[in-house]
């Protein structure tokens, strides 16, 4: 229900699916070929026809890239996939690197030979990537060209087609703003950038400025699409029409012209005939819309998409929506928290049969669209792994005295949910309550934290590292990203790590994650939902101030809290917290559920 638990991941066919790649790149006269995850709208989820790294080397997280050479191959992942890739690639093909230590640019200008040409999808990099990558290949005396076709898909048998779902419309009810006051205010944002039109190319953005949604990739409402918003006439949406129901038609025939997919060429092309001034995001535009735009003439304006800020200060409704949303959500979770704490105690349960019972709780609010994405569903060693992805193939029981994490949302029309909780299975050791203890203790850092107006996340981000990296500990991914409303899970632009520069604004729903990973052992993650507001004045303050109002509803699991390593505060903090959850989940549950509430409510201190 909802998730697959399939072994997505084809290893076994990897070498034999490189060498037909070689093969059709040496037919094209190419020496290597850059394989990202991201499709032509550089989404985290992609439909399955755009799964083409996963095809070919077996890996299935969110974010990597590959290249592939005649006679080597290296595959990049961030932190958290650096156990994942080896259980998934052919190190004999591909040799994992770290997007960090050793990114795709570098690796290019170190191990490209002199003369050789390596050839790129320009609907799959951005405008920004292919200045790097030109760059470097410059380095090392190589060529970096682009291609008419994808030669993977030349090479894919039963390659899936593009996905067909209808569209939605998100009503104003949820939306709390019409798309014609969106697109109004995007008109002004172009005019003071002095530009005469923009083209959208992150599937987000044109769901949320037209209030539609759809269900073109897995656990993201999003329509794959492109538009083009004028700073004066009406917006253009490359969409197939097939795809709307009357209603949506309806609802776009006032602030849309909808165009075919196809059309997307001589739309840009048209623009550059004009003269016009565009604006593009570089960072998230492909590279084929800013030479077709840069080549028929067109002023490129590289500016970031002025939908993102606007969608991540959720307003007034949207605000009210993600409230309501985590009551629901919140109950769901502490019926299965109960239902675990019986169940696992029986000896009988899978990381696969768990994620699919916690699926059914939220199935049985009668509101849920879908997960918000794959529940991580980790048990023991697998709870170190910070993305495990679970198939019934690497399922694993749940056992006596270990750790069991569940990382977990859903799609709710009114808001969409991310959770984390860490539980013990039987009795944990003083390692597992020390650790768990040191990661609440910051993500509680976190949620108090008071800050100036401006304050960015990486300048919060420390809040919860700090008790971690007092014992010479640390965490290998951010603290926290943004959310949207009924729409990505992974939001831009605001996040909580170590270099984010975004400042922090009221109205945006980030992410509280910190945690610590014991390889082979056990991992701990804990994480809320925070709303970000203005703070009311205190006396003697000089500056405008923020907080965080934590969305989440659920208990912590106070068995594997070590009360002695925290501060009064930080227990006065989770006490309260905790009497929030009982005030506000308990009208939803009955019976053993509420009972269950009141104990793991009760006071710390």
């Amino acid at each position: 229900m909802f998730q697959s638990f399939d072994d997505v991941s084809e290893k076994h066919l990897s070498a034999a699916r490189v060498a037909q790649l070689r093969e059709e790149l040496a037919r094209r006269r190419l020496d290597g070929f850059i394989i990202p995850r991201q499709d032509e709208f550089q989404g985290e989820y992609v439909a399955p026809y755009a799964e083409r790294l996963r095809w070919l080397t077996g890996f299935a997280g969110s974010w990597g890239m590959a290249i592939l050479m005649k006679d080597r191959g290296a595959i990049f992942v961030d932190g958290r996939y650096t156990i994942q890739v080896k259980q998934q690639v052919d190190t004999g093909l591909f040799t994992p690197k770290h997007l960090v230590e050793e990114p795709p640019a570098e690796w290019m200008e170190k191990e490209l030979r002199s003369g050789e040409v390596l050839g790129y999808d320009p609907w799959l990099l951005t405008a920004d990537q292919v200045v790097k990558f030109e760059k470097a290949c410059a380095k090392a005396g190589a060529k970096l060209v682009p291609v008419t076709d994808n030669p993977i898909d030349a090479v894919w048998r039963d390659h899936p087609g593009r996905p067909d779902g209808t569209v939605d419309v998100q009503p104003t009810q949820f939306a709390g703003r019409s798309s014609a006051d969106k697109l109004a205010d995007v008109a002004r944002a172009l005019e003071k950038a002095e530009a005469d039109a923009v083209v959208l190319t992150m599937p987000d953005s044109v769901a949320w400025v037209f209030n539609i949604r759809g269900s073109d990739v897995p656990y993201t409402p999003v329509i794959l699409a492109y538009a083009i918003l004028h700073k004066d006439g009406p917006a253009e949406l490359f969409i197939d029409p097939a795809k709307l129901p009357e209603d949506t038609q309806a609802h776009l025939k006032n602030v849309a012209i909808v165009k075919s997919p196809g059309e997307i060429d001589a739309a840009l092309t048209a623009l550059g005939a004009a003269r016009a001034r565009v604006q593009i995001d570089p960072d998230w535009a492909p590279e084929r819309i800013r030479a077709l735009l840069a080549n028929s003439g067109a002023a490129i304006v590289a500016g970031k998409d002025p939908c993102v800020l606007p969608k991540a200060r959720k307003n007034a409704t949207e605000q009210e929506g993600a409230r309501a949303a985590h009551r629901r959500d919140g109950a769901a979770m502490c019926r299965f928290l109960c239902w675990l704490d019986e169940a696992a105690a029986k000896g009988d349960q899978t990381e696969v049969t768990v994620a699919r019972k916690l699926a059914k709780f939220r199935f049985e609010t009668g509101m849920l669209k879908d997960l918000s994405f794959d529940s991580i569903s980790g048990a023991g060693p697998h709870a170190a792994i910070p993305h495990y992805r679970v198939s019934d193939a690497s399922s694993l029981p749940l056992k006596l005295n270990e750790i069991y994490l569940i990382d977990s949302g859903a799609q709710y029309q009114d808001g969409t949910t991310d959770i984390t909780r860490t539980v013990i299975i039987g009795t944990p050791t003083p390692e597992m309550k020390d650790r768990f203890t040191r990661v609440l203790r910051g993500m509680i850092g976190i949620s108090r934290v008071r800050f100036p107006k401006g304050t960015c996340g990486s300048q919060i981000d420390i809040l919860a590292r700090l008790p971690l990296w007092m014992a010479g500990l640390d965490y290998d991914h951010g603290t926290g990203h943004g959310v949207g409303s009924f729409l990505s899970v992974h939001e831009g632009p605001a996040r909580i790590n170590k270099s984010d520069r975004t400042p922090l604004e009221p109205g945006m729903i980030l992410s509280n994650e910190p945690g610590f990973y014991k390889q082979d052992h056990f991992g701990i993650r804990i994480e809320n939902l925070l709303l970000v507001r203005e703070a009311e004045p205190i006396q003697g303050g000089e500056r405008p101030m923020h907080w965080f109002e934590t969305l989440t509803l659920c208990p912590i699991d106070r068995r594997l809290i070590e009360p002695s390593i925290m501060s009064p505060d930080e227990i006065a903090w989770l006490d309260a917290y905790h009497a929030r959850v009982r005030r506000e989940i308990g009208p939803a549950l009955e019976g053993n559920d509420l009972a269950w509430l009141d104990a793991a409510c009760r006071p710390i201190g």
